[in-house]
């Protein structure tokens, strides 16, 4: 790959066509599988995307890790063989909400109503969230649904939550592990939390032990979708903290492996997000579901998966280098794991001249890795960019709507 100033060959350096030497990799964690095939390798990149450094230092000093992603050939699983838990540090400064976007608490209003009215939620009954964050999904369904609930989450922050349902609700700010198997509920709920977990059949075990003999009690995960991340070629939705990917096949695969029967497999949110549900079951169970039988798809989409990626990156790369040239300023929209990503990818330099979020906890903290600023699109109304580039097109009227209501009519880029 060729670029202006010699940034092209920095991103040939980062993307690795040729392994990394390591020894062979580990067996699958999904289903403990050898025959791995590691396919995408990026070097050098921030441990965490979503933690909130309070200095510039901090932000430029922190760990950085490698990505080594591994196809399962038997299950279809993908993991970063080269993960280190040990670069995580999950706590209170941990900001993933996107509830301050109107076009997300629209797809929450639908959850929310889908699931009250698909398990018959109501009084008298508890639902357990884990890897609740924020605790915004849990009150929501308490409120609407009567029921109780229980959140464990290291990242919760108990002063944001405000709730007529504050009475049924108990939060613990913490990992969830064995010592908290003891937790009882009619309902159980885990959204984007699995693909942080790296000993995933170890991890769904526990919930399916947390279960027991209790066969009524409805299981629903939600985490991003890998079939629509390996079609795209979407480097910027890989990063260290997801050190696990899961199409649908490979998802339904791990959980009946682990005593659960699969009743409903889907995408939602422009085909982002994958969301299973699920029951116990005495045994393992199998396949019942037309979407399971992926992997035949997956194979050819991990074969193809690098090629797309320096398509996108060659594509992003001549893009912003036209910009560049005629003097315009850049801006990204979103600053979560996606921008994180970006950044890091295509090496932006002075041409950026603002990280923007509309969540105000954000605002004055600095990014992992770049130890880029995060401001209010306020700033904006200063900076006046000519380019805005949009971490996630489904939001793209959204920050179109907030643009133009600063007087700001900047070229977007989504992505």
């Amino acid at each position: 790959m060729q670029q202006d100033s010699g940034h092209g060959h920095s991103l040939a350096r980062r993307y690795a066509l040729n392994p990394m030497p390591r020894e062979r990799p580990p067996a699958c964690m999904a289903c403990g599988g050898a025959d791995i095939q590691t396919f995408y390798r990026v070097k050098d990149v921030p441990a965490h995307s979503c933690l909130m450094l309070s200095s510039r230092e901090a932000a430029l000093a922190f760990p950085r890790g490698d990505i080594e992603l591994g196809f399962c050939r038997g299950c279809g699983f993908i993991g970063n063989v080269r993960f280190d838990p040990g670069l995580n540090q999950y706590s209170a400064a941990y900001e993933e909400t996107q509830a301050y976007s109107p076009r997300f608490l629209r797809f929450l209003d639908e959850v929310w109503d889908d699931q009250i009215e698909r398990f018959e939620l109501g009084p008298g009954m508890t639902a357990l969230e884990i890897g609740c964050g924020k605790g915004e999904f849990l009150v929501g369904l308490c409120e609407r649904s009567g029921c109780a609930g229980i959140g464990v989450d290291p990242s919760y922050r108990p002063e944001r939550t405000r709730s007529s349902a504050e009475e049924r609700m108990t939060f613990i700010r913490d990992l969830y592990g064995p010592k908290y198997a003891h937790l009882q509920a009619d309902y159980l709920c885990c959204r984007h939390t699995l693909e942080h977990i790296a000993p995933v059949r170890e991890f769904v075990r526990l919930v399916r032990e947390t279960i027991g003999e209790r066969r009524h009690v409805n299981v629903f995960f939600e985490l991003p979708d890998m079939e629509r991340v390996l079609q795209q070629g979407a480097f910027w939705d890989i990063y260290y903290e997801h050190c696990t990917y899961f199409t649908r096949g490979s998802l339904a695969r791990l959980f009946r492996s682990a005593g659960f029967d699969v009743h409903r497999l889907y995408k939602v949110y422009d085909d982002q997000y994958l969301m299973l549900e699920a029951q116990p079951a005495a045994r393992p169970t199998d396949p019942m579901l037309p979407q399971e039988n992926d992997l035949a798809t997956v194979t050819t989409l991990v074969a193809r998966f690098e090629r797309q990626v320096n398509d996108r990156l060659q594509s992003l790369a001549d893009a912003l280098a036209r910009h560049r040239a005629q003097g315009h300023r850049l801006a990204i929209w979103g600053s979560g794991s996606k921008c994180v990503s970006l950044i890091s990818s295509l090496r932006l330099g002075p041409e950026l001249v603002a990280v923007v979020d509309i969540n105000p906890h954000k605002h004055g903290k600095f990014l992992a890795g770049s130890g880029l600023e995060i401001v209010s699109p306020d700033a904006l109304r200063t900076l006046r960019p000519e380019v805005v580039l949009v971490m996630n097109s489904i939001y793209s009227e959204e920050i179109r709507h907030d643009l133009a209501a600063r007087s700001l009519h900047p070229a977007l880029i989504a992505l």
